[in-house]
């Protein structure tokens, strides 16, 4: 099989009924996969019943996005995957512009599309947006999203250009790269667990590619809401795992640097009473130090893995200051040679 759609799915009966039939209509010779998250629901019912001609895998357990895709992707053989989420609306012609740049540049293992939100197609959605960015404390911005902020599409990142993340909402990968980096990290459950691939791919000297020629329109929050602390919780522990596991200079000065600004982060959610995110927060840090001595053994052998590490789409300064004392409101407002 040249190119495998795989969608996760949990409980998701309501997109599957929504967005499938475009998927399957738009999407050519591509083989079509639900790999279902042992729902509780009767989705599996439901596409048995309904979508016939999908191919249906079913896991044993819902170990998250990350553990849900590693285990479905051992039983497909295709030379690319596309991990697509539940909730995204195609359009014609998706898949071709993506294959495209992957076939004719075999140093480029990873592209994602166009992401534009579904309940306002004029803008960027939360996700991935026009491409995935990491600044010098490695927290991640997009084209067309700094941190809250989404842009109108204006046609401002029309040309496809080197990132350093793609995002896990549609990721179009070169399977025997998924399999050789490890895939996913199961501990990631959810949340970040796409940059934490693709910085293990940078490492490797590999380049991950921006396609505006295909769009894609995704509802966003379908699994859980970006205002839920759960959320909050995964993207703060996360993000210091990812760090932990990848950062290749001296760790303890860039984790104090970042433990430092996560702390201020906590303390905005005081001051606005969210309590319940400032606990998030806390308990991110918990689970990190808990969580630590696995990490450092992942980096001891990420570190043997590593070959010429890849730094195209680092921001060089710091994107929190940026914004909130620069005065940076859009990805255009960066300077170029602020940049790898």
């Amino acid at each position: 099989m040249k190119i495998a759609v795989v969608i996760l799915n949990y409980n998701g009966k309501g997109f599957l009924e929504r967005f499938l039939p475009g998927v399957i209509a738009n999407s050519g010779d591509a083989g079509i996969f639900v790999a279902d998250n042992n729902s509780t629901d009767d989705s599996v019912s439901f596409l048995k019943t309904n979508f016939p001609q999908v191919n249906l895998v079913i896991n044993d357990q819902n170990g998250g996005f990350a553990k849900g895709y590693n285990d479905a992707l051992k039983k497909i053989t295709a030379e690319y995957y596309v991990l697509l989420n539940s909730d995204i609306e195609v359009t014609p012609n998706w898949i071709g512009p993506c294959l495209d740049l992957l076939e004719k540049n075999k140093t480029i293992v990873a592209v994602q599309p166009k992401v534009l939100a579904w309940h306002n197609k004029t803008r960027f959605e939360h996700a991935g947006a026009a491409g995935g960015f990491l600044d010098k404390n490695f927290y991640p911005f997009c084209q067309g999203r700094i941190f809250e902020n989404t842009e109108e599409d204006k046609g401002q990142y029309n040309s496809a250009r080197e990132i350093f993340w793609a995002t896990g909402a549609c990721m179009f990968i070169r399977s025997e790269a998924y399999h050789s980096a490890g895939g996913l990290d199961d501990a990631f459950f959810a949340h970040m667990e796409e940059i934490d691939l693709c910085w293990r791919l940078k490492s490797r000297g590999h380049k991950l590619y921006y396609c505006p020629d295909s769009v894609i329109y995704h509802v966003g929050g379908g699994t859980l809401n970006y205002m839920n602390p759960k959320k909050t919780y995964l993207n703060f522990r996360n993000s210091l795992y990812m760090i932990a596991k990848n950062y290749e200079g001296p760790l303890f000065i860039k984790m104090l640097q970042r433990l430092c600004l996560d702390g201020i982060a906590a303390n905005l959610f005081l001051v606005k009473f969210q309590f319940r995110h400032f606990w998030a927060v806390f308990r991110a840090h918990l689970s990190f130090y808990g969580h630590l001595s696995v990490l450092l053994k992942q980096r001891k052998e990420l570190k043997k893995q590593a070959t010429n590490f890849n730094k195209a789409g680092l921001y060089k300064r710091n994107i929190v200051f940026q914004k909130f004392l620069g005065g940076v409101n859009t990805f255009t407002d960066l300077k170029p040679e602020d940049f790898y």
